[in-house]
């Protein structure tokens, strides 16, 4: 030790943090890439090959229903591709779904009306707190095959026709007029969503009462709703007299409607506490604040609460809407020939029970960082900044 009371010796490499930190990242990389290699060693010592040339043999298998044209003698890939549109259709179908469920019972929760809020706890509880597999056989057995029995057609409500061909659901009948008054729609809906943010930056910025603007708004709903009612033309089904076969409207398996209500049901439960925790994350003021002002409660939950709710909605909703996406697989379990029940045939023919895997594995990593990223964008877009 010199003069000055500081030692010129050097910290031993082993006590020193950042050597430890460093040498505990490179052991842990080092583990994986024996594991790794361990894998792969084995696998390749079994005799398999790993490649996707499967891919471009003839299926021979069929599958129950398809967006596009599928038969037989076409590729392995093909098939892939049929089971992977019948996922899709299934999620995005069910994002939509599970959006309304999910925000309707969670401001359900809050309402005045005793009943309706008992009744929005009741399914929360009960949905949230059983298994998804028994809620999906209950919908599939229990509910849409006790509509339909032997070969007749079941009206309910008339306006859907089961039976166990499928479900038939009114649908808009494709003709060029139709086509118009969707697009009519959504002009409607981007002029809409255009008058109510000038509406917003008027009163915020010059203190207008925007009145113009909602009422502009007011008369955008009402054409809107006058095309999608009668502009659309819309095609009920209709069942012929011996009641055994239905004309018009869309024709939905009942795997794919039983899967879908499950899994909207079921998802929306979990929304559902998600927004009813973003309403509570609301400071009590707030509501004063409209109420003080005269705004009903309705428009103050519309208006005041859910835009400064969504901040806290948002980044959970992406976690469920993941959820349901990795959910989608369970259709399995009822028939329904998505991508994971696509792929299990093929591994069950091929043996290419790694290539297969991997194949599922990717796609429905794909999908949801597809929703992840989406949603990250939306959270962005809601959360307040400082000026």
């Amino acid at each position: 030790m010199n003069s000055t009371g500081n030692s010129d010796e050097k910290i031993p490499i082993w006590r020193d943090a950042r050597f430890w930190r460093v040498a505990l990242q490179i052991a842990l990389l080092a583990i994986l890439a024996i594991a790794g290699s361990w894998l792969v060693g084995n696998f390749l010592r079994q005799g398999k090959e790993f490649n996707f040339g499967f891919l471009w043999n003839q299926a021979g298998f069929n599958i129950g229903e398809s967006l596009v044209p599928y038969q037989t003698n076409d590729l392995y890939g093909w098939a892939l591709f049929v089971g992977f549109l019948n996922s899709l259709r299934l999620i995005l179908v069910g994002l939509v779904l599970t959006t309304v469920i999910g925000v309707v019972a969670g401001v359900a929760s809050f309402s005045s009306n005793w009943l309706l809020q008992k009744i929005s706890q009741v399914y929360v509880e009960v949905v949230r707190n059983t298994p998804l597999l028994l809620q999906i056989f209950f919908w599939y057995f229990a509910v849409f095959f006790s509509f339909s029995t032997g070969a007749n057609v079941t009206n309910v409500l008339g306006t859907l026709a089961i039976s166990k061909k499928g479900m038939v659901i009114p649908w808009p009948s494709g003709t060029p007029t139709s086509w118009l008054a969707l697009l009519a729609l959504v002009v409607g809906a981007i002029a809409a969503i255009l008058v109510w943010r000038w509406r917003i930056k008027l009163m915020g910025e010059l203190g207008a009462s925007g009145k113009p603007q909602s009422i502009a708004l007011i008369g955008l709903g009402i054409l809107s709703l006058l095309i999608f009612l009668f502009g659309l033309g819309w095609q009920f089904p209709v069942i012929d007299a011996a009641g055994t076969s239905v004309e018009g409207g869309l024709r939905l398996s009942l795997e794919y409607a039983g899967m879908l209500v499950a899994l909207a049901f079921y998802t929306g439960a979990f929304i559902a506490e998600i927004v009813r925790a973003g309403i509570q994350s609301v400071s009590k003021g707030q509501w004063e604040a409209a109420q003080a002002l005269g705004i009903q409660q309705g428009l103050s939950m519309r208006l005041v609460v859910l835009p400064q709710a969504l901040r806290v909605i948002i980044p959970s909703l992406n976690s469920q809407y993941i959820n349901l996406t990795k959910n989608s697989s369970l259709a399995l379990a009822i028939g329904y020939p998505d991508i994971f029940s696509t792929s299990q045939t093929i591994l069950n023919q091929t043996g290419r029970a790694v290539e297969v895997i991997l194949i599922i594995l990717l796609t429905y990593l794909a999908v949801d960082l597809l929703i992840s990223a989406l949603m990250n964008q939306l959270n962005n877009l809601v959360q307040l900044r400082e000026r």
